[in-house]
């Protein structure tokens, strides 16, 4: 009997090592891992916003409505409670991934704004401001883009044979990612150049 189970385990072993059984499990140790990351860098930066807002407060006759649009998109963006289980849901992805995205574009304004204002451009607290925004910004880049081909070899064994016989037992379905329009808007994140003047969105005024 106890050769015959012992037999019976080696055989499911080796059976749900051929169908993926452990590739799933690599697979999607590694796309909680990336999001864990891609999490850890957009806390960063709603983290450095409310200095960036204080200090642009302080300059006369900032406009206002920027301030407004920067504050009320971080406070949206991380309303949204980015638990582990939200990469399961492609509805509260779409939903985290617009929030985030509505934040990047205000700030990408207020960051073209300042640059109308000669004592900001002087401010050295505000550029040490900025350029930490621009390397979380670069981390961010790198953080989703490693979470894009966790998600990709994730989900290309969700979908292929034989793999997908044991995403169906199992109960593994296909991953949301990152949109293709939002991945063209972050190959040009929020401008942050120290060196010159900051290229206004185009339509701005």
């Amino acid at each position: 009997m106890r050769r015959f189970l012992a037999l019976l385990l080696t055989l499911t072993t080796l059976v749900l090592s051929g169908c993926g059984y452990n590739t799933f499990q690599s697979t999607d140790e590694q796309v909680k891992s990336s999001w864990s990351e891609v999490l850890n860098q957009y806390q960063r930066r709603a983290d450095l916003i409310p200095n960036i807002v204080s200090t642009v407060k302080g300059e006369a006759n900032f406009e206002q409505e920027t301030l407004t649009r920067v504050v009320e998109a971080r406070a949206k963006a991380t309303s949204i409670q980015a638990t582990p289980e939200l990469i399961n849901d492609p509805a509260a992805f779409e939903k985290f991934q617009a929030a985030q995205g509505e934040l990047s574009g205000a700030l990408s304004r207020l960051l073209a704004i300042s640059e109308n204002y000669p004592n900001l451009k002087a401010n050295q607290g505000f550029q040490d401001l900025r350029a930490q925004l621009e390397g979380t910004e670069n981390r961010i880049t790198v953080a989703r883009n490693r979470y894009i081909k966790s998600v990709q070899d994730y989900n290309v064994a969700v979908r292929t044979f034989p793999s997908n016989l044991t995403a169906m037992v199992f109960g593994y379905s296909v991953k949301p990612t990152f949109s293709v329009a939002d991945e063209k808007a972050l190959a040009a994140p929020p401008a942050v150049d120290l060196g010159g003047a900051t290229k206004k969105p185009e339509g701005s005024r």
